[in-house]
């Protein structure tokens, strides 16, 4: 799932973003967040449960989009180092973001339509997509629509290790899922996807079912927390928006009868984390247990 060494030399990341979907369960027990499977092929991630989300593509940054969005929202709490490089990156990695999981996800936000943009409809534009690389702006100027981008509300930014062969800077936005859109993967880039609460994906994590990494734990065990969506917007008004960036560490068994050393992710706020203050809460480590990360407190 993860490809890190030590002793690696440091390649510069690549932007990228991400939107948790959440919408309130139907039944009124909480919300429930949109779910994707990578493609065991993939060589980031392969296999893993995932939010939808890529990497910037120099087109998301082209001056055509001007028209065709609203404006991108800035943090309610800015962060002691910038979420973005200035207001026109932060559009561009909103519409990476609303690209992308059109992409994997069928689902997208938009803003002036006189009749709600159906699935078919977004099924139609996907495939239309895949080998029309202008067809989400075609789609656009032909509707009347513009991209939502005032729907997605920053949460975090995860930056991936420097031990990691394959890095990336992702913003992470969280958004309302739009009326009527249920969402499906691509069977491309992932090969399954589901609505379920963040205490049911934790608990098919916790039985060995599902494979997720560090950010996607850390982000459901934190909305986890919240039973409404409004309530998650009003966690992600409040979010510290600061890099994390966890450091590669050695760490030690169990127990004295455990198994070798082991390898452990130290976020900010850990002892051996050169970042002292914690930017996320709950336990300051995921250590490699067998072939999963477990949250974890460092060491006394």
């Amino acid at each position: 799932m993860l490809d890190l060494k030590l002793d690696r030399a440091a390649a510069p990341p690549k932007d990228a973003a991400t939107i948790v979907l959440v919408r309130d369960d139907a039944a009124g027990r909480g919300v429930e967040l949109f779910c994707v499977e990578r493609s065991k092929q993939s060589r980031f991630l392969g296999g893993a449960i995932v939010f939808p989300g890529g990497k910037l593509d120099a087109s998301d940054a082209s001056g055509e989009w001007a028209t065709l969005v609203t404006d991108a929202r800035a943090p309610v709490r800015p962060p002691a180092v910038p979420f973005t490089n200035d207001a026109d990156h932060l559009r561009a990695l909103a519409i990476a973001a609303c690209r992308e999981t059109l992409e994997e996800a069928a689902m997208l936000h938009v803003a002036g339509a006189s009749r709600g943009v159906t699935q078919d409809d977004l099924f139609a534009l996907r495939a239309r997509l895949a080998s029309d690389p202008g067809a989400l702006r075609a789609f656009l100027l032909e509707a009347g629509l513009r991209l939502d981008l005032q729907a997605l509300h920053p949460l975090a930014r995860w930056v991936t290790p420097e031990a990691e062969a394959r890095r990336y800077d992702a913003r992470f936005f969280v958004a309302v899922a739009p009326p009527g859109q249920t969402g499906a993967h691509d069977e491309h880039e992932t090969m399954a996807s589901f609505w379920a609460s963040p205490a049911e994906v934790l608990r098919r994590w916790e039985a060995g079912e599902v494979q997720v990494a560090p950010p996607t734990h850390c982000t459901l065990a934190l909305l986890a927390s919240c039973t409404t969506t409004d309530a998650v917007l009003e966690l992600a008004a409040g979010s510290c928006l600061d890099p994390i960036c966890p450091r590669l560490v050695r760490a030690a068994p169990r127990d004295a009868a455990g198994a070798d050393e082991t390898l452990a992710l130290a976020l900010p706020g850990d002892p051996e984390h050169e970042v002292r203050e914690p930017r996320v809460p709950g336990p300051s480590r995921y250590v490699l247990r067998g072939d999963r990360w477990l949250a974890e407190d460092a060491p006394r």
